[in-house]
């Protein structure tokens, strides 16, 4: 029987603990390597152009 579970790690000085990685995982996310994290979709639609303008009254 492997031993194949998460473990929690203290760090010092650290409020939270974290987990080590599961076997076979990467600690990177898997994102497209073209398009940046918050890349704005290619749709628009017809009042894109008037809610960029606008600003809120409590702004």
């Amino acid at each position: 029987m492997t031993d194949e579970r998460q473990h929690v790690v203290r760090v010092a000085g650290a409020r939270r603990a974290q987990l080590t990685p599961m076997p076979g995982t990467t600690p990177v996310p898997d994102r497209r390597a073209d398009e940046p994290p918050n890349a704005p979709s290619s749709e628009s639609g017809p009042n894109d152009d008037r809610m960029l303008r606008e600003v809120p009254p409590h702004y």
